[in-house]
């Protein structure tokens, strides 16, 4: 069935789908954060067994893949830990991993899939010592 047009004051009006003109202007008004958020989300749900972080609940395992947006060291006394913040294009995540002061491979811009137990420490969701695979470069596709 086609979109039907409704005159109004003399100006059609369409009240089907959007059009492609529509579709296109929508595109390109958006934010490139936005539209790295969408490209971030729509990769890790084609991902088999990966979850959103913002669907990821306490106390669970899961796996989930985003992008490292930084890494800190944090300094200890008796242990230090590396802090990674890992984004999805829904929320974000750290990943500590005690006892480390750098991972190879592990820096601001690459993509990781990583799997361990969800935990809310300060209402910030972290996972310790998650078993981790780096995928590439943000915006370069794998596989």
């Amino acid at each position: 069935m086609l979109p039907r047009a409704v005159p109004s004051g003399g100006v059609l009006v369409s009240t089907g789908s959007p059009s492609a003109l529509r579709r296109l202007t929508e595109r390109l008004t958006r934010s490139s954060h936005e539209l790295e958020a969408a490209e971030l989300r729509q990769e890790s749900s084609d991902l088999d067994g990966v979850v959103h972080i913002s669907d990821a609940r306490p106390r669970t395992r899961v796996t989930v893949c985003g992008e490292i947006r930084s890494v800190t060291l944090r300094p200890r006394e008796e242990t230090p830990a590396l802090d990674v913040e890992l984004w999805d294009g829904t929320e974000s995540l750290h990943l500590v991993w005690l006892g480390r002061r750098r991972i190879a491979g592990i820096v601001p811009g690459i993509k990781i899939q990583a799997t361990g137990r969800i935990t809310a420490r300060r209402k910030v969701l972290t996972m310790f010592n998650p078993a981790y695979e780096i995928i590439g470069r943000a915006g370069q596709s794998h596989g």
